[in-house]
């Protein structure tokens, strides 16, 4: 008997003769080797009802055919749902006939969500695939959107309602690229059967509307499917008749209702729902609006080449009375190499006007915090770094996922002894229990800060380290007070002078300063937002007068010969 846990496949087709056998086959060849798989027919009238059955009658233990009553077409919710009541399995994915799984997919994605029992739900990156057809001008069209969240990370409800389209900016998965629980997807309610004909082009963003607001899911940094790009298919043949926008407004609508229904009061979700639908409510204005965004890039285009003539041309060609007087202002400023400044009462706040921030949890309610982010890089580009005997203080999270198998032996320092997770109790002020020379690199995140004699923890951290180890350190330079039991010993925020100052009258040799954080970083932080409300290039420009993160990298030479 099969111990695995079993995954019921549920594939939809309707009239999918040309490709269904191809999306069958991926699932005979997953290296997972526990599953059923459940073909279900939407009322099809081409041969991929013979294929269908003819792949259950020569796999009965493995494969099902399902109908709807009298064959009848009902929609893909619909005919999804008919998958869902007859699945036998633990875990539940879905497979358009279009689709198909790359071999891996069900073994990674078991694992995953054996591995993670706050998961709902987990999906990846999905290839969007053209080079099916084996047309030249179509074999370098293959790509994998960027996922627009941080990988490999499990997020709780609702962040993915607003960080996903159809409200946010991250790609949406493809259905052919979820495994879920069986039990999440029936106490949800399973698919909307209201969204049938063009509007059934939403119906996955239904559902995972549904998933996303009530469960936790896990965004893996792994791609498993490969999702076909053709004219015939349900997104193609709307785009092509010009009713994008219409079909779109009946799911913002029904998502209104929806979240009234739950009695969701976020009011982000409330915010990002009420713009979208303006967008599509309001046509000409969001058009006008489009148009002003677009010459704005063009501008900082102009500028950023720094082509005068280019400016002075685009000056002329919109007319003074085309835009506000405050753009005309900032054109002209750029074209006379000037610094612009909005004039006073121009200056837009936004959500930000408020006297409380829009969260006190740093970022971690949302996504990853902004401080978080600095952290994470700042030790990825030390990884090598977190070798041998590991010291780090409350728990060794990042010891595991930046030193991986160089580490020989992880130690936890925790100043209290209910610390379960703590090898080492001690306060690093006061550690003669601790031997000297004893760890090849010490990681020390957002402590020092908490530490009333700064200079006596360095002197213990530079004793402890062996010959030419490492201590990797980090400590807020701008940041808000926490607001947990921790707050009432935070008795520092830094500098990197202070920090260069400090470490090189511990450290002899080799201390690396770095800061990390720009104005439009530390804001965010300082409100609470996350990571996943900025662009990149906004986290990563640096501003040493903003000064979010600290770093240092300090060196214990080794002994003379």
């Amino acid at each position: 008997m099969n111990s695995k846990p079993l995954v019921s496949a549920i594939v939809i087709f309707l009239n999918a003769e040309k490709f269904i056998q191809e999306a069958i086959e991926s699932v005979f060849a997953q290296t997972y080797d526990h599953w059923e798989l459940l073909l279900v027919d939407d009322g099809s009238t081409d041969g991929s009802t013979a294929i269908a059955q003819h792949y259950a009658t020569q796999h009965p233990k493995e494969v099902r055919y399902l109908e709807h009553d009298d064959h009848q077409n009902r929609g893909m919710s619909a005919t999804r749902n008919l998958g869902i009541r007859n699945a036998r399995g633990k875990y539940i994915a879905f497979l358009d006939a279009d689709d198909l799984w790359l071999p891996h997919k069900l073994e990674r994605q078991v694992a995953i969500l054996d591995s993670q029992p706050e998961a709902a739900m987990v999906y990846g990156s999905t290839q969007y695939w053209y080079s099916w057809t084996e047309k030249p001008e179509d074999i370098r069209r293959d790509f994998v959107p960027d996922l627009g969240v941080q990988p490999d990370t499990l997020f709780k409800p609702p962040t993915l309602l607003t960080a996903c389209y159809p409200l946010g900016k991250a790609s949406a998965p493809c259905p052919s690229d979820l495994l879920l629980r069986r039990e999440v997807v029936e106490r949800i309610g399973g698919f909307e059967e209201d969204f049938r004909g063009i509007y059934q082009m939403y119906e996955d963003q239904a559902f995972l509307t549904k998933v996303y607001l009530k469960e936790s899911v896990f965004v893996a940094n792994e791609c498993w499917d490969r999702y076909r790009l053709h004219p015939d298919s349900c997104s193609s043949i709307v785009t092509k008749a010009g009713q994008y926008h219409s079909v779109r407004l009946v799911f913002l609508n029904w998502l209104a209702k929806y979240l009234s229904a739950q009695g969701v009061k976020d009011n982000e979700i409330w915010q990002m729902l009420r713009k979208a639908l303006w967008s599509h409510q309001h046509p000409r204005l969001y058009r006008l609006l489009e148009l002003a965004q677009h010459l704005r890039k063009h501008m900082k285009e102009v500028v950023e080449t720094d082509q005068a003539a280019q400016m002075k041309g685009l000056l002329k060609s919109i007319g003074r009375r085309t835009l506000p007087i405050y753009i005309r202002r900032w054109l002209r400023a750029q074209q006379q190499s000037h610094k612009y400044y909005p004039p006073v009462r121009l200056v837009r706040f936004g959500n930000l006007r408020r006297i409380t921030p829009i969260s006190r949890e740093f970022g971690f309610d949302r996504g990853l915090p902004v401080d978080r982010y600095y952290i994470e890089n700042f030790l990825a580009s030390h990884a090598n770094d977190i070798q041998g005997r590991v010291l780090e203080i409350g728990d060794n999270f990042y010891t595991r996922k930046f030193g991986g198998d160089r580490v020989t032996k992880s130690d936890v320092l925790h100043v209290a002894e209910t610390n379960t997770d703590a090898t080492i109790f001690g306060d690093l002020t006061c550690a003669d229990h601790i031997p000297s020379n004893t760890f090849d690199c010490c990681i020390l995140t957002q402590t020092l800060h908490l530490i009333y004699d700064v200079p006596a923890a360095l002197k213990t951290l530079y004793r402890i380290l062996k010959p030419g180890g490492v201590a990797l350190v980090t400590f807020p330079g701008i940041s808000q007070i926490s607001n947990d039991e921790w707050g009432d010993s935070w008795y520092w925020s830094f500098t990197s002078l202070s920090a260069q100052r400090l470490f090189e009258e511990v450290f002899p040799i080799a201390v690396n300063v770095e800061t990390y954080g720009n104005v439009l970083a530390a804001t965010a932080f300082l409100q609470g937002l996350a990571t996943e409300e900025l662009h990149q290039e906004e986290l990563d420009y640096r501003d040493r007068n903003y000064q979010v993160i600290i770093t240092v990298r300090a060196l214990k030479p080794e002994v003379a010969s």
